[in-house]
């Protein structure tokens, strides 16, 4: 039976490689409480096209 919680699922995106316009995209999945974290969430993660660390952002 699935656990019924505040945790939810999410899709990060790079923000840097959107605007570069090259081919492809880096996303993400993490998760996080919803009850505590009610605005998007803002990370850096790595991105392997550019070769470095950049701004992943929460869509949807």
């Amino acid at each position: 039976m699935a656990k019924k919680g505040n945790r939810v699922q999410v899709i990060l995106e790079c923000t840097e490689h959107k605007e570069s316009g090259m081919p492809g995209m880096s996303r993400y999945i993490s998760t996080k409480n919803k009850k505590n974290t009610t605005e998007r969430l803002e990370l850096k993660k790595y991105n392997p096209v550019l070769k470095r660390s950049t701004l992943h952002k929460e869509i949807k």
